[in-house]
């Protein structure tokens, strides 16, 4: 099998000639493939089939153990400048970058198949999505990227009548650490990466094509490639509003994304439909409204964690047609990790013993992949080629004090600069520090492709006239108390946020104003049902204008880290702010 392109087929016979495979397969994507190459990766011990009776079609993959993450350090943005990568990018010259990889790739396929893995991210007919091709030597790789993307048959006929691509060349190589690179070239739309067998290294089309390259794309385009998840919020009567939520890891994205409502909401007719959990891809409509897609058509969630309490509707999908990565295992073969319930495992990820006291059974960034419709709260919205109108973006961070549970900036360059300047504090567990501060814009800090400074001239160009923009917030499910307890429950709780912003939207409640942005009045928050104290909601929506100070002094300071690349409205802005807070002598005195 060949493609109709002839550009693609003369790019397959470059890479092969490079990389010297036994074999090619172009993968088409179909049930078929799937079951043969998922008996060959059985026969050759690189899948271990799941108990058939409690956990039908799924499977588990162990790892290497030195290749169990993404690897930022040996991620690269090879553009012909540096500058146009910017400081929150390792850089490499195109040039160096692919000619120290390539030698990489020499002969790296000897023996093996290489495999073309055609695939669209988004909707097949969908005008916001975008397609590329992957080659890989990995069957592992080709089962993950048809849950994750649309692969095979029909992303290949679209690529054939757009006649362009993302490149994206991969092999597992030696799996040696020091022979592992992740090389992005936006301004020739490739990918190339060896060394790593593991999820967003290997599956190419996750954060590689959809964020990095994305990203770049996007400017170009005059659209946005962003690290959200997209939700639908549908009141008793009938009218969904969509949100779109950045967060960086370990701040509840997931949870978000599937909320269950709490009693009081679903009694009420309350629904929440996930549209996607992790990438939105927004494109400026006819009527001025975002539009959104999820470009994912399935979840590669981190396991540990996830449980009946913390997000029942995920669990809800592993119990079938699913693929585990360094997950441990019961004696009767079942999936298990730390937060799943209280047994025992047999095998730990590595498929040793299980020694209770002797580390984690499941690796703490295990994972599971599942075709998105699986999800008992997937919406058939995230198929519209349309994609879904955001009423609002959301973005949030981990901060024990200072920031309240919810503001709401005061126009779209405020917003941005909420987005560009959101933090979380690390923990000792992490660290070895507790309450550094760590900026992370619009949590795309290890994914956007290109220099930050031009990425928030890039948001700050969508408010033109015309523009219908949501309505941008920051949230802040972490703020504790005296006691050192969380001030907020969570979870389905932050419906109750989430009720608040939409009725913002639609100008149906009002604020209190400060000098960071739009406050709610504490009688618009409702807490029916819900067991919180007036002081408690007194200190989760506290302005600490001192402490805001200080913070708006660091921000000044990140913002200066992108030089003249900074917009000077975004400046302009910090100073307007800074400005309406205590000035250092008042502190002082």
């Amino acid at each position: 099998m060949t493609s109709k392109l002839a550009t693609l087929n003369a790019w397959v016979q470059e890479v092969a000639a490079l990389t010297q495979p036994s074999h090619i397969h172009w993968c088409d994507g179909s049930a078929e493939e799937n079951a043969s190459l998922t008996q060959l990766m059985l026969d050759r011990g690189d899948l271990i089939a799941l108990n058939a009776d409690t956990h039908p079609d799924c499977y588990l993959h162990r790892s290497h153990p030195s290749d169990v993450a993404r690897v930022e350090h040996l991620t690269f943005v090879c553009t012909k400048h540096q500058e146009d990568a910017g400081p929150n990018n390792n850089w490499m010259h195109p040039t160096e970058a692919h000619a120290e990889i390539d030698a990489l790739f020499a002969g790296c396929m000897k023996g093996r198949t290489l495999y073309v893995i055609p695939y669209c991210m988004g909707p097949i007919d969908s005008p916001i999505a975008r397609c590329g091709v992957e080659i890989t030597d990995s069957p592992y790789v080709v089962a993950n990227m048809r849950l994750m993307t649309r692969m095979g048959s029909a992303a290949l006929a679209r690529i054939e009548r757009e006649g362009q691509f993302v490149r994206g060349l991969h092999s597992t190589g030696d799996l040696d650490p020091t022979r592992r690179f992740i090389m992005h070239f936006p301004e020739e739309l490739t990918i190339k990466s060896i060394g790593s067998g593991y999820g967003g290294n290997a599956l190419l089309g996750k954060k590689c094509h959809a964020l990095r390259i994305g990203s770049w794309q996007a400017r170009k385009e005059g659209w946005l490639a962003e690290h959200m998840l997209i939700v639908g919020i549908e009141n008793p009567q009938g009218e969904t509003h969509y949100v779109a939520a950045a967060f960086p890891s370990a701040c509840g994205k997931t949870n978000l994304a599937m909320l269950i409502p709490p009693e009081g909401y679903r009694q009420a007719g309350w629904k929440v439909w996930t549209v996607g959990d992790d990438i939105c891809w927004m494109s400026p409509g006819e009527d001025g409204r975002l539009w959104a897609i999820n470009p994912e058509a399935g979840y590669f969630g981190v396991a540990p964690g996830t449980g009946a309490k913390t997000n029942a509707n995920a669990l809800a999908m592993l119990n079938r047609e699913a693929i585990f990565t360094n997950v441990a295992v019961t004696a009767d073969h079942q999936p298990w990790w730390e937060g799943l319930d209280d047994r025992v495992p047999a095998k730990d990820w590595k498929g040793n013993d299980f020694v209770p006291g002797n580390g984690p059974a499941a690796h703490p960034n295990s994972r599971f992949t599942v075709s998105a419709r699986r999800c008992p709260s997937w919406t058939p919205k995230a198929e519209d080629a349309r994609g879904v109108p955001i009423s609002a973006i959301v973005f949030g961070g981990r901060r024990e004090s200072l920031v309240p549970l919810v503001f709401e900036s005061r126009d779209w360059t405020h917003g941005v600069l909420v987005g560009a300047s959101m933090a979380s504090e690390t923990t000792a567990a992490a660290t070895g520090a507790v309450g550094v501060v760590r900026r992370d814009s619009m949590a795309m800090k290890p994914f956007c492709g290109y220099n930050f400074g031009d990425y928030f001239a890039h948001w700050l160009s969508f408010d033109k006239p015309g523009a219908k923009l949501p309505k941008i917030f920051h949230v802040n499910w972490f703020r504790k108390g005296a006691d050192g307890k969380f001030l907020w429950p969570g979870f389905g709780d932050n419906l109750r946020v989430l009720e608040w912003m939409l009725k913002r939207c639609e100008d149906r409640a009002d604020a209190v104003e400060s000098p960071i942005g739009h406050l709610p009045k504490k009688a618009d928050l409702n807490v029916e049902g819900l067991k919180i104290s007036d002081h408690a909601l007194d200190q989760l929506l506290q302005i600490d204008e001192q402490g805001w100070a200080h913070e708006f002094e660091a921000i000044t300071e990140y913002l200066d880290e992108f030089g003249g690349r900074t917009p000077p409205a975004l400046r302009a802005e910090a100073a307007r702010i800074g400005a309406l807070l205590p000035q250092r002598d008042e502190q002082a005195a």
